[in-house]
């Protein structure tokens, strides 16, 4: 088998309240463009008979690294908060739950094509920076104003932070796998 990844950023960027599943189409902006030929070459396996599985990655939670690494310090300083309006999802997974799915997608030889890896229960910017506040027992009031983000990051800045969509684990979870951490408190209570 071939376990390919990329990210939920398949799905393009805006903010929307829709639930997006596995079955909903991008559109034309750099990140799903990007991660659309990615998963075109990787698809290539199956003409070959190898069962391919498209992981679709949210912000994944861990101990080191990665996008909560970047966030922690503003926060622990109390100067954290919402980005932009905070109404942009940001479909997360914690680690643990991440490696739990490739093994699933070893174990079960039905499983093929695209699957989203975020957790089952979706959070706004607003929420997560509320949880993360909480968690660290900090204040998250301090809001980062969109116009700042794009005149910082101009384009990629509106994409990766601003644009967000309700992205849900429909096929993994029709499957049967069983997610160790569902809600963002615990995740981040695990990794902090």
């Amino acid at each position: 088998m071939f376990i390919s990844g990329s990210a939920i950023g398949y799905y393009g960027v805006g903010v929307s309240n829709k639930l997006i599943d596995e079955s909903s189409v991008g559109d034309h902006s750099f990140s799903s463009r990007l991660c659309a030929q990615w998963e075109a070459c990787a698809v290539q396996a199956e003409a070959l008979g190898i069962r391919t599985c498209l992981l679709r990655i949210g912000i994944v939670l861990g101990k080191d690294g990665g996008a909560l690494n970047k966030m922690l310090l503003p926060f622990k300083l109390g100067l954290g908060g919402k980005i932009g309006s905070g109404k942009q999802w940001m479909p997360w997974i914690h680690l643990g739950d991440l490696i739990g799915i490739i093994d699933f997608c070893i174990e079960q030889t039905s499983l093929r094509g695209p699957l989203n890896c975020t957790a089952p229960n979706p959070v706004t910017n607003k929420e997560f920076s509320k949880t993360l506040g909480s968690c660290l027992r900090r204040p998250a009031l301090l809001p980062m104003p969109a116009f700042v983000i794009k005149a910082l990051l101009g384009d990629m800045g509106k994409e990766l932070l601003l644009a967000g969509k309700q992205v849900c684990p429909v096929k993994l979870e029709a499957a049967g796998f069983r997610f160790k951490y569902q809600r963002l408190d615990a995740a981040l209570s695990s990794v902090l």
